[in-house]
């Protein structure tokens, strides 16, 4: 049975990003054929027998299939994981060759994972940088933080250059309590730049994910004719030919996705790239599955 994904065109035109993350979020967990607690802050822990009343959705039917007796699996850090989304504002994630830029895959992203952690009862915050901190609202999970966290992301504003250093700083300054640390941007810098001013993050107990938001002209640029590219945070212009766009243009993105990938996989990080032309709910799904996998 075919699955039927939800374009970004269609979360664009959904009023509100409560009702976007919900769609999305039910969506792909319905699809997964599993638990709806799936998700960021499920560790396995053990197994343990089963007693009548447990929830059948928890048994393990691979282990049912080889011993015949019935196991649950048991969790932990179900309801005290700590996700804080670091949010890339700064002017290049503005751009977009379609109805949705970078900044709004990230909106409709981050609604999403915000909502997940609200179903599981976990602690979310965010910050959201350019070059300065915009807004810093503390993971917490007290009635309300999914409304603060959701009107916060639809004020975000388009900021002016990268600064990774500031964020990381000051996110480092309210550290008080181990987690989930995820970044989503487009990651316009060094990647040896990026892992070394988050890695430290990763010394004082944090799992960190870079959500990596490209457009798809930004990957496979599909222009047939000589155009100007103005860079959107220096406002440095250059000429490009259709042929230095399908060779060496290529050649460097390509060269950077990996660079940032592989060394990311060095520091222990999670990396995972997001085409905003791609179905949101299809692309967590995808991550969620191999996450899931490493666990």
């Amino acid at each position: 049975m075919s699955q039927r994904y939800l374009s970004p065109e269609i979360l664009a035109g959904i009023s509100g990003l409560d009702l976007v993350a919900k769609t999305v979020v039910e969506g792909f967990i319905a699809g997964l054929h599993r638990s709806p607690d799936f998700g960021f802050s499920q560790e396995f822990a053990e197994y343990r027998a089963y007693s009548e009343g447990d929830d059948l959705r928890h048994v393990d039917w691979n282990v049912f299939a080889r011993t015949e007796r019935c196991y649950l699996k048991r969790y932990r850090g179900e309801t005290n994981t700590r996700l804080t989304l670091l949010i890339d504002a700064s002017a290049s994630m503005g751009y977009g060759s379609h109805k949705v830029n970078k900044l709004e895959y990230a909106r409709f992203l981050a609604a999403s994972l915000f909502y997940m952690a609200h179903r599981q009862r976990d602690a979310a915050g965010m910050i959201v940088f350019d070059d300065e901190v915009r807004n810093h609202l503390v993971p917490s999970s007290r009635h309300g933080q999914l409304v603060r966290l959701l009107h916060a992301l639809e004020r975000i504003e388009l900021g002016a250059r990268t600064n990774f250093q500031k964020p990381f700083f000051h996110f480092q300054q309210f550290l008080f309590r181990p987690g989930i640390v995820a970044v989503i941007s487009d990651f316009y810098e060094d990647p040896r730049l990026v892992i070394k001013t988050i890695e430290p993050l990763r010394f004082r107990g944090n799992e960190l994910i870079l959500l990596h938001v490209l457009d798809p002209a930004e990957i496979r640029p599909g222009f047939h004719r000589p155009v100007l590219l103005v860079d959107m945070e220096e406002e440095k212009s250059m000429d490009v030919s259709p042929e230095y766009a399908q060779t060496e243009y290529r050649a460097k993105i390509d060269g950077h996705i990996e660079n940032l990938r592989a060394s990311a996989k060095r520091a222990g990080m999670d990396y995972f790239l997001l085409d905003t032309g791609r179905p949101l709910d299809e692309a967590l799904r995808e991550y969620l599955v191999i996450r899931e996998g490493r666990m």
